[in-house]
């Protein structure tokens, strides 16, 4: 049995981490850190908790607790880059659910992010956590970075069509997403008399997942790519949903397309290839679906995905599982929910 801390307990990330780990059979959740709820038990912030975590307590850091053997770090930006450095020497193995890591390039991340990176040598040894396209990377990682929700969908969606060759490698990126991805703390955007019954374009080319989304990108396609990211808040919960706009560079049928993705996807557990593709389909689960349509020399990919599970916590527990060379899918095999 692993013991498994969370820097950062009371976020969605956070309670989500908890939600999945506390029922995983390989895990404990051995501590969970908060500044605001120090002392507090988990089950009273966390109701939702009750009967699954004991009388765990919330404590003020993760150094409360010894012998530790995985710690997740689900805390807003900044944060996490002081707290990798004393993990990574005691030999925890940890992921970060932060941007502090998914870019080896320093001064890409000083741009986007604002302010100076302080650990900068562990910032080259982290693993982009994105399995199905890293897992053998991720299973001799000692710190991952997981990778952003809106990254994850679009990801998925352009990276086979990329690998071939097939489309020209800028593209469009048209993507929406429920509240819950704003975070805990509430804003004027996400007051409900805001964005209820209504689409909210917002960080229309300041969005911190744009320079994420053409690193993937540029990765695939072997040379700098130009992506268009447009990021917008729907009036639901959970889900992104992606749709991402290519030209082709030559002929192709939507059979081509088909036998691409199939190529890609289809011996995945948590990435389907489908017809149509829904965010009622995978909420609550770590469940991903693509889909592609070829629209005369265009063609269009979409991501979908709960983006507190597979677009955050899911992933990382995904990870997580491929780091301790556990069964990739223990803690996360079950369906979205549908309706």
């Amino acid at each position: 049995m692993f013991k498994v801390g969370i820097i950062g307990g009371t976020g969605y990330t956070g309670g989500e981490l908890s939600r999945i780990l506390c029922t995983h059979p390989d895990v404990e959740i051995a501590a969970l850190t908060s500044r605001q709820n120090a002392g507090r038990k988990v089950s009273d912030v966390h109701t939702y908790l009750k009967g699954y975590v004991g009388d765990l307590e919330f404590t003020q850091s993760i150094s409360e607790t010894r012998d530790l053997d995985f710690v997740f770090v689900a805390t807003p930006h900044g944060v996490a880059m002081k707290e990798i450095p004393q993990l990574m020497e005691q030999g925890i193995k940890a992921i970060d659910l932060s941007g502090d890591y998914r870019f080896h390039d320093v001064d890409v991340y000083q741009k986007w992010y604002g302010h100076e990176h302080t650990d900068v040598e562990n910032l080259g040894k982290a693993v982009y956590g994105l399995p199905e396209f890293f897992r053998d990377k991720i299973k001799g990682a000692d710190l991952v970075a997981n990778p952003g929700c809106y990254a994850t969908s679009a990801i998925l969606a352009c990276a086979p069509l990329i690998r071939t060759g097939l489309v020209n490698e800028d593209v469009i990126v048209d993507a929406k997403s429920g509240t819950s991805g704003a975070g805990m703390v509430p804003t004027e955007r996400t007051h409900h008399s805001t964005c209820g019954e209504t689409i909210i374009p917002y960080s229309v080319g300041k969005h911190r997942h744009t320079p994420e989304i053409e690193m993937a990108v540029d990765m695939f396609a072997g040379s700098h790519s130009k992506v268009t990211f447009v990021p917008q808040l729907l009036p639901i919960v959970r889900g992104i949903l992606s749709s991402c706009y290519f030209s082709l560079k030559k002929d192709a049928t939507q059979e081509d397309l088909d036998s691409i993705y199939e190529r890609q996807y289809g011996k995945e557990t948590f990435v389907h290839y489908v017809p149509e593709p829904s965010i009622r389909a995978v909420v609550a689960s770590n469940h991903a679906q693509v889909a592609s349509k070829l629209i005369g020399d265009k063609v269009v990919a979409f991501g979908v995905l709960d983006n507190l599970v597979k677009g955050a916590s899911g992933q990382a527990v995904q990870c997580m599982n491929l780091m301790l060379g556990l069964d990739e899918k223990e803690g996360l095999n079950l369906p979205g929910l549908g309706v």
